[in-house]
């Protein structure tokens, strides 16, 4: 029963996380830009604007019920079922905020879906929340994505396309909140050990403040120098990619256990490679209405 509690709990996440995001991305365009040589500067630039901040707040709601949803459900499970919001994403960005979604993203959003969906479905199903963890694997899954998440900021200064910053950063704020997700996870476990102050006290808790503060970082940048949809879109599917990932790797999600699971998890991760080529296409808003309604 609370596995199912955990997915209601995960659908709202998904609608208040977009929510979220697509309030952030207004109030970034109108911030001073993002410069992380000062980042308390930038940080205050990005809060004086009213919509970052209605998005924040959104936000730090959508994070509360992902918290209680990990606690609840498999890391797996919970990954596939935010991976729904992308598809509410496209909905949300054109029917509330007036950015025009064509059908190559439109395409892309739907594989992205499909893909993710696809993947934590084949997963065999698990009893409990799974929060019990392997200290090897946690290192070094957060070790790897943190310096992938690197990577990915380091772009530009690499050789990357400028035109690909960003959604170059708004994957790395999606891997690094991914690494922020496995931490919170693995505390979530060490809570019916040890208590939760202990829990609290562990390192996880500062690698899940120190990978939300550069993801917030990257996600803004992301926002200001990129068109929301396909941004917002990264964001959650390396997000989505790096938690289910984590699940397995970290948590001992189970892999299929037949040939065929395995070949569609092949699928479903082609699915989304072959959707992070097509969503970055050119979105621009129409007429910005002056509120959402």
């Amino acid at each position: 029963m609370t596995i199912y509690l955990g997915i209601l709990l995960a659908l709202a996440c998904a609608f208040t996380t977009n929510l979220g995001f697509l309030y952030k991305h207004r109030g970034a365009c109108d911030a001073p830009a993002v410069h992380v040589s000062h980042p308390l500067r930038s940080a205050r630039g990005l809060f004086a604007s009213r919509w970052f901040a209605i998005g924040m707040l959104v936000a730090v709601g959508a994070w509360a019920l992902h918290v209680s949803a990990l606690a609840l459900a498999p890391m797996s499970v919970v990954q596939a079922v935010l991976a729904g919001g992308v598809v509410l994403l496209a909905v949300m960005a054109e029917r509330i905020f007036g950015f025009k979604v064509g059908p190559r993203q439109w395409a892309g959003l739907g594989l992205t879906a499909l893909g993710l969906v696809l993947l934590g479905f084949t997963l065999p199903h698990v009893h409990g929340a799974q929060s019990q963890f392997s200290l090897p694997g946690m290192i070094a899954f957060e070790a790897g994505f943190v310096a992938f998440g690197a990577l990915l900021i380091m772009g530009k200064r690499i050789g990357a396309p400028d035109h690909h910053h960003g959604v170059m950063l708004g994957a790395a704020a999606g891997v690094l909140f991914g690494v922020s997700d496995v931490s919170i996870k693995a505390i979530t476990g060490l809570v019916g050990d040890v208590g939760i102050f202990s829990a609290l006290l562990s390192p996880w808790t500062l690698v899940a403040l120190a990978a939300s503060v550069a993801a917030f970082y990257a996600s803004a940048k992301g926002l200001q120098e990129g068109d929301a949809v396909p941004v917002i879109a990264l964001t959650g599917t390396a997000a989505n990619v790096s938690g289910i990932l984590g699940g397995i790797v970290v948590f001992g999600d189970p892999l299929p256990g037949s040939a065929v699971g395995i070949v569609l998890q092949g699928v479903a991760f082609a699915l989304v490679v072959v959707a992070a080529a097509l969503t970055p296409a050119p979105v621009r808003a129409v007429a910005a209405p002056a509120a959402a309604h």
